[in-house]
Formats: structure tokens, sequence, C-alpha cells
């Protein structure tokens, strides 16, 4: 493969061919031709031929319909032909009903073909469990699956057995000597791995491939697998020194992926266009284990039932559609439709009790990051006569353990803060004229007991809230409140049973707030039309620690140690792509600039495995253990100052050479420039003495004739 692609990248250069801007999706080979490259999706295509190269991926089999005699034949195919019309378009004779030959009865089951398979797997979706009456349950299934059935073998035979070969240590990366963090970008058609190598102020390549992924990539959320996207489905990779691909998940034209909090599970999302225009997109979800690659569930059906809830997807579906709770342990989902909210639950992948919460008029609906308890919106109902309120779940039980009545409601938006301790609800609010809004705070304290609620408002409750971040697994919180151009930024702390303001920044160019992921250390962030204004705050001192700039960046994101920040500009701008690491504290380390720039992507860490008690153990004897270290940073920092010097002294053994270079050119010209000025052989300016001539010249000459008046 490697030398395939040197050789294709020797041609294009030889041509002179920009691989950034060739069109990849315009180019197609001759039929059976692969130029010697094998792909990727070679064996998805072989595992899905069954269903295209059969044919029958259109028809059902409707089972448990009423044994008639020929008399009611008719209005049963009747009933049968009413129901299934309305899910799609039953081909013409596309409705068959088998009877007895000497009877002439039914024989409780019939073929429905419709004109497309996403109509047929609709149809299954929705009438499989249909219930005709007490004694008539349909069970639906699809004509391939029925074919897949009867190839099974009458007589059983043990499985092959195969050795047993131990897997690659999947979290090897974990145990890098110099304790490094590695990060994933895509720049043109490579994607890159690298060790963010800060003390040596550079990025370490890692592995490099390209066209490894057709649209992102994505690293699962404790950074064990990196995650591409292909037309035929999606895959994982990893491995203890390089990226091998670990499975892949078929599903075709897959647009969207979400992994579960635990990385049990991978969510899969596509959308196709209907065979009626005025239909709207037909929707498959999947949801994977991602271990195995077995989909231990699957979601079909129009995009209108998919389109509430989330904050962005495709064809007006929500993404994300299924939002994961419980935790790290995977046992919750759960999906927001119309009045209802359905909690799934991962042992048997079915809704909690069988049925949905009902909630009526529900618009938002978000997960504790560590409890089983979600939080939900519903806006007020006839005119303000019902209010509009805020209520806490818990799951399994679904029991309702809080709720709070608010009114005369613009807006809200629902804020959780890492450990799940807080809940902290922003509602904007009408003034009595219903001409304007304010905002106001509702802080949920979920640990304490019947969970008390305290009401607070900004200073100047009128103030715009343009942004608002909890710092991680702590207790104060950032606003970014304001209507004039440099709005102001707050820090408040909720320990101690109440809201207590710390210090107002006024003033400041800043819309976005980035925290460290283990507190304290902010990053105030003028995005857009800021330009990249960049300040680094303490907030356990209260003091501005650096202030910079990344002309346009577009992404800001800490590594999971918080001791470096990454500020991007991709290709969303068409000048100043790449990307810069910079320390908590915001000093530039260094900066690599890349064309045609998409993702930066820091890998993310789990857990550590250390008891609180351990890790308090290591702070107190931090000194003791950071000798051996700060012994590696003087050996690393004696390197630098080396290379530095070998740099400058190279710089200047370049300009002596330049300069000797030059005066032996001067001296070999030295009679060249004598002869220009007449003999006059010195350099030195001077020595010569300006004299001014004057000159006459005869420019013109005209002659004209004057006649005499």
């Amino acid at each position: 493969m490697a030398d395939v692609m040197a050789d294709i990248r020797a041609e294009a250069a030889r041509l002179n061919i920009d691989f950034s801007a060739v069109d990849w999706n315009s180019v197609h080979l001759p039929p059976g031709e692969d130029l010697g490259v094998k792909s990727d999706d070679d064996d998805l295509n072989e595992e899905d031929s069954l269903e295209f190269d059969a044919g029958f991926g259109s028809i059902i089999v409707v089972d448990n319909l009423p044994v008639v005699p020929k008399e009611k034949f008719e209005k049963l195919e009747g009933v049968v032909r009413k129901i299934y019309s309305q899910i799609g378009v039953i081909k013409e004779n596309g409705l068959w009903m088998p009877v007895e030959e000497d009877t002439g009865k039914t024989r409780g089951y019939c073929f429905i073909e419709y004109n497309t398979p996403q109509e047929a797997e609709l149809a299954k979706e929705k009438t499989n469990e249909y219930k005709l009456d007490k004694a008539h349950i349909f069970a639906v299934n699809m004509f391939d699956e029925i074919d897949k059935f009867m190839i099974v073998p009458d007589t059983w035979a043990p499985p092959e057995d195969r050795p047993y070969i131990p897997g690659e240590n999947l979290q090897h990366w974990l145990t890098d000597e110099k304790g490094r963090d590695q990060f994933v970008i895509r720049s043109g058609s490579d994607t890159e791995v690298l060790w963010n190598d800060a003390r040596q102020v550079k990025a370490d390549p890692v592995y490099k491939r390209p066209f490894w992924t057709e649209s992102f990539v994505q690293w699962s959320p404790l950074g064990t697998y990196l995650a591409t996207v292909h037309r035929q489905g999606a895959a994982v990779w990893g491995g203890a020194s390089t990226f091998n691909r670990l499975m892949r998940y078929a599903h075709p034209q897959v647009k969207l992926i979400d992994f579960s909090p635990g990385e049990k599970y991978l969510v899969t999302y596509s959308s196709h266009e209907p065979s009626n225009p005025r239909d709207t997109h037909r929707v498959v979800l999947k949801i994977f284990d991602v271990r195995t690659g077995k989909v231990m569930r699957d979601f079909k059906g129009s995009a209108d039932e998919f389109a509430v809830g989330g904050t962005g997807g495709f064809n007006g579906v929500s993404w994300p559609v299924f939002k994961w709770g419980g935790g790290k342990e995977d046992k919750y989902f759960a999906r927001m439709g119309k009045n209802v909210i359905s909690v799934y639950e991962t042992e048997t992948f079915s809704l909690i009790d069988k049925k949905s919460i009902k909630v009526e008029n529900v618009t938002d609906f978000i997960w504790s990051p560590t409890d089983p308890i979600f939080a939900l919106f519903a806006p007020e109902l006839g005119g303000g006569n019902q209010p509009a309120r805020v209520s806490l779940f818990q799951i399994p039980g679904k029991e309702e353990l809080r709720q709070k009545n608010l009114f005369s409601v613009s807006d809200c938006k629902m804020y959780w803060q890492s450990n799940g301790e807080y809940l902290a609800v922003k509602v904007d609010r009408y003034t009595k004229t219903k001409k304007s809004t304010y905002t106001g705070f509702e802080l949920f304290r979920i640990k304490e007991r019947d969970i008390p609620i305290e009401v607070f408002e900004l200073d100047n409750k009128n103030d715009k809230v343009i942004s608002f971040a909890w710092e991680p697994k702590g207790h104060r919180f950032a606003v970014i409140h304001g209507d004039n151009p440099r709005p102001d930024v707050s820090f408040y702390s909720v320990k101690g049973g109440k809201v207590l303001k710390l210090t107002t920044l006024k003033q400041k160019q800043a819309n976005a707030l980035f925290w460290s992921p283990t507190g304290r250390f902010i990053i105030l962030a003028g995005l857009k039309g800021f330009n990249g204004q960049l300040e680094f705050y303490n907030v356990d001192e209260l003091e501005t620690m650096a202030t910079a700039e990344h002309f346009m960046a577009t992404d800001i994101e800490w590594d999971p140690t918080g001791r470096y920040v990454a500020t991007s500009v991709t290709s969303v701008h068409e000048m100043e792509n790449g990307f810069n690491i910079w320390s908590f504290n915001g000093k530039l380390l260094y900066r690599i600039p890349k064309d045609h720039f998409f993702q930066f992507l820091w890998r993310p860490r789990p857990p550590s495995f250390l008891s609180p008690e351990k890790e308090e153990e290591i702070l107190k004897n931090l000194k003791k253990y950071s000798k051996k270290y700060d012994i590696q940073d003087q050996d690393i920092s004696v390197l630098l100052s080396e290379q530095d010097r070998e740099k400058r002294k190279q710089l200047k053994d370049d300009w002596e050479r330049w300069v000797n270079e030059w005066k032996r050119n001067h001296e070999e010209e030295k009679m060249e420039r004598q002869t220009l000025r007449d003999g006059e052989a010195s350099d030195v300016e001077e020595e010569y003495e300006a004299k001014e001539v004057e000159v006459e010249e005869l420019i013109d000459v005209s002659e004209q004739i004057i006649q005499d008046v």
C-alpha cells in the first residue's frame, strides 16, 4: 500500500498535480480495476451482498393473520391492504395471501412487496406486534431474514476451535515515560497522530495515513479508540505501537457517530432520500457493541420522528438522538419524542417498564454526568395558565425527585456541574410589558437533603448572558454578561450553602469560556468577531497570568491534564490555517501551520485508578517525586541551550561566509569600478567632491509663420 501511494505521489509531482485540490469523489476507476490498492471496505461489501443480490429487500412476511374461508378472503385482504398501504406504496400484485388448495382457507400469513426496501423496513418497524384483535398479533419479518433462516443446517456442528491470541494493550500510550499526551489532526487528505512534546517544543509524529477517513475522526471518551467514518460504515483503530483496525461497523452512508461514555457502545446514523419527494428523509440508527461489532438494536423511521431535542444534525434530525445516562457504566440511554421521554436500559435494549415517561410539551432534557438522574424542561402551556417547569427524574424507578414551576419564561438552559453535585438553570423571563426579557438563575443542590433550590440574579438582571460554564470538579462558575461590545466576566462560588460573587472583570474582549479540566485556570476567549483574543486567568488568585492573540482562531481545547492548550484556525477561514500550543499560563510554546486544516482533537485520558488518599499522599510528597523530572528538565534545558548555541553559531558562520564572499567579489571588481570613475581608485565616498555642471541641450525647434494684420 505504501509503495503504491509513493508511486502515485511521485506521478502527481511529475504532472504538477496538487493532491489537496483534487475532488476525489469525482474520480471513478474502470469496472473491476483497483490499481493494486485493496479497499478497506471490500469485506463489508461481501457481507452485505446477500441483501442486494437476492433482490427481496422490498418484501415483508406478515404472520399470525386470521385463518378465514374463501367467502371472507376479500374482506381480510382489504383490511391488510388498508393497514400496509398507509406506510408505503404496495407494488401492483404486491400483496399475496396463500390459501389451502382443498378448502380455500387462508394459511395465516401473507407476502407484501413495496417499491423500496426503506418502505418495507418501515412497515416491519411499525407493524411488528401490531394487535389486530385479542387473538391475532402480527409477527412481521423481512423476506431476506426468512431466507437466511432457511439455510441453517438441520444438524448442529460444533464451532471450530481457534487458538487464543492475546490482544494488544490498547492503553499502552498511557505508559509514556515523558508523560506526554497525544492529539490527532486532519489537514488536506492526511490524518496524523502526534505526541505533544512540549519540553522539546515540538510535535513528535506517531502515525500518519492519507485518506484514513472520508469525513471526520473521533476519539472514544476514554481515549482507547480512534473512530473513522466511511461510505460503508465506521471503524475503530488502536494498538500499542501503531494504529491497527480493531473492528468495523457496517452501516452504509453513515454520517454521524457517537460513543457511550464508557466506550461500550457506538451509535451510528444515516439518512436516505425518500421515494416520494413529498416525504421526509428516512433515518436509520444502529447501536453496536464496540468490542464485538454486534448490532444491539436499530431504530428506523422518518426524520420527523427524530427531530426533537439535541443541538445539531442532518435534514432536521437533532444530534445526538440518544443521550447516555448513569455515568460511565452505560446502563441507560434516552431519546425525546413528542410529549414523551423514552428511556432504554442496555441489558435488554428495551424500554424500562416497556413504556415511556409522558411529559406534556417537553422540549429538552439532560442527564447528570455521574448518576442516573436527568433534568427536563417543559415550557408554558395555555397562554401561561400552566406554568413552565424544570423536573428531576431518577431512573430506573422514574421517580420525580424535584420540580420547580417557572412563570413568564422566554427561554431556559440547563447546565450540570461535572460531578453531578449542582444543576444551574438559566431562565430568561419576560417583563410585565412583554417587550423585553431579563435573566435569573435557579441553582439545584443535588447532593443535599430534599434538593434545595437557590434563586440568584446578576447585579444587573437586564444584562444579556453570553456564556456560562461550571468549573470542572469544583464549586465555582463563570458568566460572561452585558450588552456592550466589551462585556463583563463574573465569577461566583456556591460553596457554603449560598451563592457568593468572587469578582467581576470589566469590559473584556471575550465571548467564550474554557476552564482547565482540573479547574483553577480559565481562558477568556474572544472568538469570531473578536479575532482570537485570549486571556489566561487564575481564579484562585483572581489575577490575569497572560494576554495573547491567535488571529482568527476558531477552536480552543485544553489537553486532558490541564497543562497545555491548543488553539486552531480551521478551513472555515482560507488563511492562517494551523494550530498553536500554549502552556496553561499563556506562554506560546510552538505553532504549526497547516493548509486546509480541518480538525484538532486531544486524546482523552481515562480516570485515574489511584484512590483519593493516594493522590493526596502524592501531592504532599510532590517535591520528592518531582526530583527525577527536575533532572530531566535540566538535561533538556541544557540540550535546548546547546541546540540554540549551535543554531546561533551556524548563523554567525553563514554571515561571515557571506561577508568574505562579498569582500572577494568586491576586490575582483576593483579595476572595473576604477574605470567607471575615470581613474579614481578610492571607494571612500567622502573623498569625492560633488560639482554642479550646467549642460545646454536643444530640446525642440519649431517654425511658425505669422501673417500681417
